[in-house]
């Protein structure tokens, strides 16, 4: 029979130096692991207040500007391009040359900061600063919310019409992401009401200054869903990017405002966080253990102290896919399938669940929220033929 080595043995010292190190190492393993899931579950939640600048400027001209190569700078399209930490801003357009290291594109123009002198920037889809770079007539008007006013924007439609665009902006941007869609909507008749919602930087945030992923930001596009009627709305169109998606796709499921909504797009929406969420945990090579601990944490009531949250989110509401059965309105579904941030997994779930009233178009390359930058053609086709044919079109 096998004995432990007496603990005042020289080998019962050497084992149960052995375990004590052991039971060291898996605690602090344990530790390093609970670390890393409140950070990832706090940066859900949170809203960020630095962007990444990681594309490098290496020259540029009147006409060109050179950067280094990455995904973002060699993908096709028209995108906004911050730089020198937000200071500036120009419009780049389409590739003119590359090397396996380099990229030469179009400069569109410069709208604020100098180029000269700037070393690093960033790619965003946004490409339109404000409704005056669109060359309409607009308003600044203010949603009254529970939590106060929220700014927006409202750019009416050519002639007095029934028939408005509410568009809902995702996580970590504003309401400037929503400008895009005003031409196409325009074009067919809509009013379009660009909203802000708490904990995005414009309207009104909350104690905790979270974000619920849609959970309670649906209550501010309620509110506007309620300013469009009072100001003449009959049928209410809902539009939301990422986190906007979600948001709108609570409230067509839970505000009695619902039934003066005809119709939902939603671009690379979040269908479901968990499946979301999953995929940014692998992207960033967690264990499964790991990714189910953000996941109870941003969903725990337990762990409010440790992600901030007042609230914690209720995820299994928030999963769009299994409560497919709950949507009635037609929905124009648009998804990148290499998004690179949200997967469109959920979303080609959802058009399988409710073919009876979603139309999915399925884009390759454009990434996420970027389907217009990267084939505007086709982004504004794709909407204006499905607008076209909702009961009671505007045109």
């Amino acid at each position: 029979m096998r004995r432990d080595p007496h603990p005042d043995s020289v080998a019962g010292r050497i084992a149960t130096g052995a375990a004590i190190g052991a039971g060291a190492l898996a605690a602090g393993a344990a530790i390093a692991a609970g670390v890393i899931a409140v950070y990832f579950a706090r940066s859900v939640v949170t809203p960020p207040t630095r962007r990444t600048e990681d594309v490098l400027i290496l020259a540029n001209d009147e006409s060109t500007i050179t950067l280094s190569a990455a995904i973002d700078s060699m993908t096709p399209g028209r995108y906004s391009f911050f730089f020198d930490k937000d200071a500036g801003h120009a419009r780049i357009g389409e590739i003119i040359s590359f090397t396996p290291d380099t990229v030469t594109r179009a400069l569109l123009g410069v709208d604020y900061g100098s180029l000269d002198g700037a070393t690093r920037g960033r790619f965003s889809g946004w490409f339109y600063r404000t409704p005056a770079d669109l060359g309409f007539p607009f308003e600044d008007v203010e949603i009254s919310t529970e939590l106060g006013p929220a700014p927006a924007w409202l750019v009416p439609a050519p002639q007095p019409s029934k028939h408005w665009v509410i568009g809902v902006h995702g996580r970590a941007v504003r309401r400037q992401e929503a400008l895009r869609a005003v031409p196409v909507f325009r074009e067919e008749g809509y009013t379009s009401l660009l909203v802000s919602y708490r904990n995005d930087g414009e309207a009104p945030g909350t104690d905790d200054n979270r974000y619920s992923l849609g959970d309670t930001e649906w209550k501010d596009v309620e509110a506007a869903m309620q300013y469009a009627i009072d100001h003449g709305a009959r049928s209410i169109v809902l539009m939301g990017w990422s986190m906007g998606g979600a948001t709108v796709l609570q409230a067509v499921t839970r505000s009695p405002l619902k039934v003066a909504v005809d119709g939902i797009v939603l671009e690379s929406p979040v269908v479901d966080w968990v499946t979301a969420l999953h995929y940014q945990g692998v992207a960033y090579r967690l264990p499964k253990v790991l990714r189910l601990g953000i996941l109870g944490l941003v969903g725990g009531t337990w762990a409010r102290r440790l992600t901030g949250q007042k609230t914690p989110i209720d995820l299994k509401r928030l999963d769009m896919v299994t409560r497919a059965q709950e949507l009635h309105t037609p929905i124009l579904l648009l998804h990148s399938e290499d998004d690179g941030y949200i997967p469109s997994t959920a979303s080609a779930a959802l058009a399988r669940a409710r073919p009876d009233i979603v139309t999915f178009e399925h884009f390759t390359t454009a990434r996420h929220t970027r389907l217009w930058n990267y084939d505007a053609d086709r982004w504004n086709g794709a909407i204006r033929a499905w607008l076209q044919k909702l009961p009671g079109a505007a045109n």
